[in-house]
């Protein structure tokens, strides 16, 4: 037997109809935003990851799939979506469109990680991008949108926000940030001690326990914002403040890519006792000019699915199943089935939900197989029901019974909206 790989799931149709109402959800709120759906490639080539997310992230350095395709190209599954999203929005001409450019999308994304359950090897993210707005009321709708669909799927949520600001406000940072790390230095894991020399910045996205006290008394990027930086980050809590969201500024959120200018937020989830976070994003004002495109300005984020439906569904949410089969035609012998597979096509085509028996089986187990699909309604077709052109069409919820012809059937549950 061949096994799934680590690190991967299927997703049953018992539980598909829970992916269909996030979808749904989803969908409904980017509309409401006025924002269209995107769909890129699901892997794209290694440059666009290796300079749109950062070298020095571990999303490049440790988790990406990259392998050689047969023409000698570097190939990279795509690791998060919004690198794919900005190289369609350069290659296609979007800046030419009315703006700004409102984009969402459903996207499997790939790393090379510790599966861990809501995160996967293989998971699939709803995300959402926003070009050409440059000040912080766009920063605000973006935060709006993740915030609306977290909550409409019942998860209590606290809203952490920060400023990367500019690449100016970066570097007076950064040196303010290693003159304080440089004293910690011994303590740090081996992976900080790199970063310590590439990009500073990444240690305050460190996990390590011994790195984390270390960073909790650094500097805070806050106190090192330029007026213009300032400003916007002022902007931003004041449309926050309008919109009746609440929210906490927390310094030390930098997000793990490298792509990230000014504001940098995330969701935080308590709805299992322990925080964590479920939802980030932020402004990367750089990254369309980076990947060859005109200057852009970009803001967005990007929620796992899977975590997402986990704590719904450990919270116990609402998510409504699909419905039931309408009517279930059982059938005896040749001609009743034929019967019962053109009655059947001609609800389907009218949009009724039937289901007939494949299996050619007796009446009594095609009534437990009505049974276990929960049909509301089944009737049952044989050469005498045939004669006289009437069934008796049973309630599956009280077993009542009622006669019909069966040239009725399908005029029966469409006008009479069962």
């Amino acid at each position: 037997m061949i096994n799934i790989p680590k690190g991967t799931k299927d997703v049953l149709p018992s539980d598909v109809y829970k992916w269909h109402y996030f979808e749904k959800c989803a969908s409904e709120i980017a509309d409401a935003y006025n924002l269209r759906e995107i769909r890129t490639p699901v892997f794209e080539h290694t440059e666009l990851f290796l300079r749109g997310v950062g070298d020095t992230t571990d999303v490049v350095n440790k988790e990406m799939y990259t392998f050689e395709d047969k023409g000698g190209r570097s190939i990279t599954l795509k690791p998060e979506g919004t690198a794919g999203v900005a190289r369609s929005f350069i290659e296609n001409g979007m800046y030419n469109e009315a703006m700004p450019c409102k984009m969402y999308y459903f996207s499997p994304v790939f790393r090379y990680e510790r599966p861990q359950a809501g995160r996967l090897r293989e998971h699939h993210q709803f995300g959402v991008e926003i070009y050409g707005g440059k000040d912080a009321d766009t920063d605000a709708e973006v935060i709006l949108i993740a915030y609306d669909m977290l909550t409409k799927l019942g998860l209590s949520v606290e809203l952490n926000i920060n400023s990367m600001g500019c690449k100016n406000c970066k570097a007076e940072y950064n040196k303010a940030l290693k003159q304080y790390l440089g004293g910690h230095l011994n303590e740090m894991c081996d992976t900080c001690k790199v970063r310590f020399e590439k990009n500073p910045l990444r240690i305050l996205d460190c996990k390590e326990e011994g790195c984390r006290k270390i960073t909790a008394d650094a500097p805070a990027i806050t106190d090192y914002l330029c007026d213009d930086c300032r400003g916007h980050f002022n902007d931003l809590k004041r449309y926050l403040n309008v919109a009746g969201l609440d929210y906490k500024v927390n310094p030390h959120i930098v997000r793990g890519l490298d792509y990230y200018t000014r504001t940098v937020f995330e969701f935080i989830t308590t709805s299992l006792g322990a925080q964590g976070t479920v939802c980030g994003g932020g402004r990367y004002d750089g990254l369309i000019e980076t990947l060859g495109g005109n200057p852009t300005c970009g803001v967005g984020f990007g929620m796992g699915i899977e975590r997402i439906l986990l704590l719904a569904e450990a919270v116990g949410a609402d998510i409504p199943k699909a419905k039931p089969v309408k009517l279930y035609i059982a059938s005896m012998g040749d001609a009743a089935f034929d019967k019962a597979f053109e009655l059947a096509t001609a609800l389907r085509r009218k949009g009724v939900k039937a289901e007939i028996d494949h299996m050619r089986r007796s009446v009594k187990a095609q009534f437990k197989y009505a049974d276990k699909i929960q049909a509301e309604y089944v009737a049952v077709i044989g050469d005498d029901e045939l004669n006289s052109n009437e069934v008796q069409l049973k309630k599956m919820s009280d077993g009542s019974t009622e006669s019909i012809k069966i040239d009725e059937i399908v005029k029966y549950f469409i006008e009479g909206e069962r």
